[in-house]
C-alpha cells in the first residue's frame, strides 16, 4: 500500500516538473499549452478535494491531474484552432485591402493619362 502511495506521489511531481520545464522553455505558451496546463491545475486540485473525502488524496490528484490535463487541452486545442483561422482570415482581409488599394491607385493614374490625352 505504501509503496502504491509512493509510486502516485512520483507520477504526480514528475507531471508537475513537466509542466514546469514546458513553461521555463522561454517561449511563450501557447493558447493550447495554457489551456492543458490550467486543466491539469484544476484537475489536481479537484481531483485532490475528491480524494481526500474517500481517504485518498493523491490518487485523487493524480486521476484529477490527468483527466483536467486531457479536458485543458481539448478546450485550449480548441480555441488554438480559432485564434490560427482568425489570424489567417485577417491576412486575406489585409492582402485583399492592399490589392484594393493599389487598384485605385491604378485607377487614378489612368484617369491622369486620359486628361493628359
Amino acid at each position: 500500500m505504501a509503496t502504491r502511495k509512493y509510486a502516485i506521489v512520483t507520477g504526480v511531481l514528475a507531471l508537475a516538473a513537466l509542466f514546469l520545464v514546458a513553461g521555463c522553455s522561454g517561449d511563450p505558451m501557447s493558447t493550447r499549452e495554457k489551456g492543458t496546463l490550467g486543466g491539469a491545475g484544476i484537475g489536481a486540485a479537484t481531483g485532490a478535494i475528491i480524494g481526500a473525502a474517500v481517504g485518498a488524496p493523491l490518487a485523487g490528484a493524480a486521476i484529477g491531474t490527468a483527466v483536467g490535463g486531457v479536458g485543458g487541452f481539448a478546450v485550449g486545442n480548441a480555441m488554438q484552432n480559432n485564434e490560427n483561422a482568425n489570424a489567417q482570415t485577417q491576412a486575406q482581409v489585409q492582402s485583399q485591402q492592399q490589392q484594393l488599394e493599389e487598384q485605385r491607385q491604378q485607377i487614378q493614374q489612368l484617369k491622369g493619362q486620359q486628361e493628359t490625352e
